[in-house]
């Protein structure tokens, strides 16, 4: 397996007229290899994987595929609340060729530690592929904790999690308990690059990259070549982008930033809505400040 690192973009889904539109993402995916992008994860939460029927999901992971020609990783997004779901949605990015599966923890059952460890268990025996759990409490109301991803990495049953809690004690609480590279470490945030890679993160997965992919490949590679001057100067640069990447719900304001690029529409899917003119006006500030070119 390739090891799961470095700069990845949770690459949004282009829509037009209400319809995935899969030429713009073929022209988003090859722009994203053209910055050194590492990694394309497609249908994750900013690729409004929920909302996409499956037959639009492996379009848009097909597409992804067929597009990156094995020139960077593949991760795609599996996850249901539903263990069967998973495992079929699983089955399919195997069967397409990803190189692994990003797959949410079960979100609104609230299910307990043993819940969710059976869970991943399940998918791991099922599909015999590689799986990035993805922790992210504040949209599941759930919490993958360090003891489960131990025991999920003991059992081989996850290659690796992508961690949206913004706490640094708790990734360094997974490197105490699972071990330094003993699975895969993605931030899911991308205001704390630079100290999650200082404490053991392998890389990110990114919002930002939709818009400043370079920018985001820069930064990883300064954390993780112990660069930390240069690293905190281009953190520190990209805070305000950040913050105004979620003025609103994700992914909205990103998908509204790809279009003032002139990259694709800015359509999104309901139940999500265009963000107000107030939150457009904020992010287009931001994007100009931080020297992005816009159409």
């Amino acid at each position: 397996m390739r090891r799961l690192e470095g700069s990845m973009v949770a690459i949004v889904t282009p829509m037009k007229d209400g319809a995935v539109d899969l030429r713009a993402l073929r022209d988003l995916t090859e722009w994203q290899l053209a910055e050194g992008t590492d990694g394309i994860v497609p249908c994750g939460t900013t690729g409004e994987g929920v909302t996409l029927t499956p037959a639009e999901r492996a379009d848009v992971i097909r597409t992804v595929i067929e597009t990156v020609r094995g020139r960077a990783l593949v991760i795609a997004g599996a996850g249901s609340n539903a263990t069967h779901e998973a495992i079929e949605s699983v089955k399919l990015a195997k069967t397409l060729g990803a190189d692994a599966a990003l797959v949410v923890t079960p979100y609104y059952n609230k299910p307990t530690q043993e819940g969710l460890f059976r869970h991943y268990q399940a998918i791991w025996e099922a599909t015999r592929f590689p799986v990035v759990a993805y922790n992210v409490p504040s949209r599941t109301s759930v919490d993958l904790l360090p003891e489960t991803v131990a025991r999920l990495a003991k059992a081989g049953a996850i290659a690796g999690i992508k961690e949206a809690t913004a706490n640094m004690d708790r990734q360094v609480q997974l490197v105490e308990k699972v071990g330094k590279d003993a699975i895969a470490y993605l931030s899911g945030d991308d205001f704390t690059v630079l100290p999650y890679i200082a404490c053991g993160g392998h890389g990110v997965i990114s919002v930002i990259a939709n818009v400043a992919p370079r920018a985001m490949k820069e930064l990883v590679v300064a954390a993780r070549s112990g660069d930390l001057a240069g690293a905190l100067a281009k953190q520190a640069a990209m805070a305000e982008l950040n913050r105004m990447m979620f003025v609103e719900t994700n992914p909205g304001p990103v998908k509204a930033a790809v279009a003032l690029l002139g990259r694709s529409g800015g359509e999104l899917r309901l139940p999500l809505a265009p963000v107000s003119e107030a939150s457009l006006a904020k992010v287009r500030d931001a994007m100009v400040r931080f020297g992005l070119k816009l159409a």
